[in-house]
């Protein structure tokens, strides 16, 4: 795991990339990363938007995820892995379960791709998680299979 300080929605190269982020479960979309992202691409939110709002027909849940492509050889994966926006009963949103499962969605999507994996330390700002359990989901559920990740921080 490389860690960079930059901006992920920008990650360097030409080849397959993915840029991986947590999502909601209640389809709220505007405020923490995904701020950057829509400045970037409108793609990833009207899709993000479009499968919570048809979701008692699709796949749409905890743990799922959904590919975006936003150019020739770069993709955005919405991984839900929040419950709700905010902490209920002291227990903030995040759910590590969830990301796991949607890492593991990722890695399949990467492996297939040829892709390197790009990501803020996904699911603990507005999700309210610990990057020291999720450093370990990441690895075992990414790295372990030999998928290529790089963790960005803002400068």
């Amino acid at each position: 795991m490389k860690f960079l300080v930059g901006d992920a929605t920008r990650p360097p190269g030409t080849e397959p990339r993915i840029i991986v982020h947590v999502c909601n479960d209640v389809g709220g979309w505007g405020a923490g990363f995904v701020v950057a992202l829509s400045k970037r691409w409108p793609e990833p939110e009207a899709a993000f938007r479009r499968w919570h709002r048809e979701r008692a027909g699709n796949d749409f849940a905890l743990g799922s995820v959904q590919l975006v492509q936003v150019e020739p050889a770069l993709w955005v994966a919405n991984l839900v892995g929040q419950h709700g926006l905010k902490r209920a009963g002291g227990k903030p949103p995040v759910r590590y379960e969830a990301i796991r499962a949607g890492l593991a969605l990722v890695r399949d999507h990467a492996l297939r791709l040829g892709a390197t994996v790009h990501m803020p330390r996904i699911g603990c700002g507005l999700a309210g998680g610990r990057w020291e359990m999720i450093e370990p989901l990441v690895a075992e559920e990414l790295e372990r299979h030999g998928v290529e990740v790089t963790v960005y921080d803002l400068a």
